[in-house]
């Protein structure tokens, strides 16, 4: 098989694929006879050639796949009029803080928000992928630890958390931070790329919050009152 057809392959397989492509389930394609720098080549070579349209090929923490840019999310929203449940303040601060802090127990996000954290909100962020326990903590009680997945590194469109935008200083109100990253995360359009300046807002307005802006226990999850 010449480099032509490999990439063809290679290719097809990308654009078929519903989850990202790991390298080794693409070197299967070929019975393992592609070599890992001839597929590198191949890969960065289909980079090259999507360059100029509306969907890119990138790596993310799972594999490689492709996605639209986001310059196209604005035209793509209009096959999906009826928008998904916007999260939020409480839901998008403590991905926020498990993002930037992990591992973190449920206390310490507490100290952090300056208010106690419903279940069920973190309940949320683990049915959605997003966030998982690691392990527990040595002290009383042997509190949990949570920490960001894989999924939640595939949805930001990230490779690794080294990827996470360094926190700078407070740009514009939380709020606002915080609804442009809910806006961002749509369930279900796993070809839209998340917003990470968004996110980067959210977690640097944390500590500016104070206590006296949320309730003593926050049962909503969603904007518009209604639970998953």
């Amino acid at each position: 098989m010449n480099t032509a057809e490999a990439k063809r392959v290679l290719e097809t397989a990308l654009s078929c694929t519903p989850q990202p492509l790991h390298v080794r389930d693409m070197r299967a394609l070929f019975d393992e006879g592609l070599g890992l720098d001839t597929l590198k080549q191949l890969l960065a070579d289909l980079q090259d050639d999507w360059a100029q349209r509306g969907v890119e090929l990138v790596s993310v923490a799972t594999g490689w796949r492709f996605q639209s840019r986001p310059e196209m999310r604005e035209y793509l929203d209009r096959l999906h009029p009826e928008k998904p449940p916007r999260y939020t303040r409480a839901v998008l601060e403590t991905l926020a803080i498990i993002a930037y802090r992990q591992p973190v127990t449920r206390g310490d996000m507490e100290d952090i928000r300056g208010v106690t954290i419903n279940s069920l909100i973190l309940k949320q962020l683990e049915d959605r992928g997003w966030v998982e326990s690691i392990g527990h903590r040595e002290a009383p009680g042997r509190p949990a630890l949570f920490a960001t997945t894989r999924q939640f590194l595939d949805d930001l469109g990230l490779e690794s958390l080294d990827q996470l935008p360094l926190l700078d200083g407070p740009q514009t109100q939380m709020v606002d931070a915080l609804q442009n990253l809910s806006d961002s995360i749509q369930p279900g359009l796993d070809m839209e790329a998340v917003d990470l300046p968004a996110l980067t807002l959210a977690a640097g307005l944390l500590e500016e919050a104070s206590p006296e802006e949320g309730a003593a226990i926050e049962p909503d999850l969603f904007l518009d009152g209604t639970e998953p």
